[in-house]
């Protein structure tokens, strides 16, 4: 299993658009936190329960027309061969949500791979004498039980199709091995699947597109945008509750930024979806380590990041166009060097700007950032959660779903 635990997430390397690119709650912290400014995100005392987040203008809105902010992490696993989110090999399922809870977060973005869905794909990696409850089952009857307990803690779900197979990332929605249809069929049995789960409050089509991906052009086979709206409204067909969440791609008329970072073309050819209060994009954003971009090395670093930020994603939320959700971001330093001033200056963004996010990422194996955990899989990071712990929203206590159970067949 230590191989497995080390194992270091390169995929992410080459990312940048410009080419190669057993724990109980933490003692002494609150997870319910106050939401700054003095806002409260949990539904009032009494009022019926919502259908789901909608937007309006750059803000998500429970069904008491209360704003909420997503402030999660990362839970990444599911979308390799083991089916599995990491960490199960040492540690417990109900453990690690525990945890999650108790160090002030209110979401996971959950990746998930096609392939997951897929029978006879087993999970692996998972020590039964710590999660007994769980052998047996299928992929997606993991899923299931993630999400249910992630319900009961009142922890949102964003599921994220990161890869189509369990090997590799893809530029594209749609692979030799996985079709457009197949795309779409899957996220229409998700939708289907958690009608009854308001936990599961969105989904994240498709993980940095990049590469051919384009945007506005109108190539049926090549244009994001137009992707991301047949397939939303595809699942606002089954499930109208859920949130469509549409990342960037990596270069629009030139451009070039992070793997579904770049939302320049969304002014000109926004995503058009029959329910408009549905729609939520979202980007992605790394720091110097992952790849030198030039405003790295910029004069007025990190003055400049603020512009940086607007221009390609953050114009969306400030603009009243809509929401945005920076689904990816994450560093190993918070200190002084260029990464930490990079991670601090981009936290502070975020919460003055009111946008969400979900931090990568919970795990201590990714390659390239580390994560909230070290490597013991069970000791938080305490720089990186005082820092996040500066803008954390509540938990969107509206969220369990009463009633719901496992689906047992696959």
């Amino acid at each position: 299993m230590s191989a497995i635990s080390r194992r270091a997430f390169l995929h992410r390397a080459g990312r940048a658009g410009l080419g190669v690119v057993g724990a109980s709650l933490l003692p002494g912290v609150d997870a319910c936190r106050s939401a700054p400014g003095g806002h409260q995100a949990a539904s009032r005392p009494g009022s019926p329960a919502s259908r789901g987040l909608r937007t309006l203008g750059g803000k998500l809105i429970d069904g008491d027309g209360q704003e909420v902010r997503l402030t999660g992490v990362n839970w990444f696993g599911l979308e390799t061969s083991v089916f599995a989110p990491h960490g199960l090999w040492t540690r417990n399922w109900e453990e690690m949500l525990d945890q999650i809870v108790a160090t002030g977060f209110n979401a996971i973005r959950l990746p998930f791979s096609n392939q997951l869905i897929e029978p006879g794909n087993l999970p692996t990696s998972i020590d039964f004498t710590r999660n007994p409850d769980l052998k047996g089952l299928t992929g997606l009857q993991l899923m299931d039980r993630i999400v249910e307990g992630a319900g009961r803690r009142q922890l949102a779900i964003v599921l994220d199709r990161h890869r189509p197979s369990a090997d590799a990332q893809s530029e594209l929605w749609y692979t030799d091995r996985v079709s457009e249809n197949r795309w779409v069929d899957d996220w229409k049995m998700l939708a289907d699947r958690y009608r009854s789960q308001p936990a599961v409050i969105g989904a994240d089509l498709h993980n940095e597109p990049h590469g051919a991906a384009t945007w506005g052009d109108g190539n049926p086979r090549t244009d994001w945008r137009l992707a991301a709206a047949r397939a939303g409204n595809a699942i606002l067909e089954v499930n109208p509750d859920w949130l469509i969440i549409v990342e960037g791609i990596d270069r629009f008329g030139g451009d070039g930024y992070w793997w579904g970072g770049n939302l320049e073309g969304a002014r000109s050819h926004p995503v058009q979806l029959a329910r408009s209060d549905r729609l939520v994009y979202s980007a992605h954003d790394y720091g110097p380590p992952v790849y030198p971009q030039p405003w790295f090395s910029a004069a007025d670093f990190p003055r400049n990041l603020a512009a940086v930020w607007h221009r390609h994603w953050a114009w969306l939320k400030t603009d009243g166009i809509a929401p945005v959700l920076v689904g990816e971001f994450g560093g190993r330093s918070v200190g002084r060097d260029p990464e930490g001033v990079w991670q601090r200056t981009l936290i502070d963004f975020l919460k003055t700007s009111g946008l969400s996010y979900t931090y990568w990422s919970w795990n201590p194996d990714s390659g390239d950032t580390g994560g909230i955990l070290k490597d013991d899989w069970l000791t938080p990071d305490r720089t990186k959660l005082d820092l996040l712990a500066t803008y954390q929203w509540p938990r969107l206590r509206h969220l369990v779903a009463a009633g719901f159970k496992d689906r047992r067949a696959a």
